[in-house]
């Protein structure tokens, strides 16, 4: 009887390449969202400061005694939207 070339290798099973992909994969995103979330705190920051120095400039503008350092949270992304 004649035997049929098989390769006994590690990589020739398919389940070990679709492992090896999947993991890839795995690190490649471990790496993407950490740097994602890195660039939204920065975003995320830049917005705050910018929403109180409109704040602040507005309270100048306006001559009222609020204090411009009290707007932040959730109150600071719609700072700049208010109108009076």
């Amino acid at each position: 009887m004649t035997e049929l070339a098989v390769s006994h290798g590690i990589l020739d099973q398919p389940g070990t390449v679709a492992f090896l992909v999947i993991f890839g994969m795995g690190v490649i995103l471990f790496f993407v969202f950490r740097s994602m979330a890195r660039h939204l705190r920065k975003i995320q920051m830049m917005a705050r400061a910018e929403a109180e120095e409109a704040a602040r400039a507005n309270a100048d503008r306006d001559g009222s005694g609020a204090d411009p350092d009290t707007v932040t949270g959730a109150d600071a992304g719609q700072a700049g939207d208010r109108t009076a």
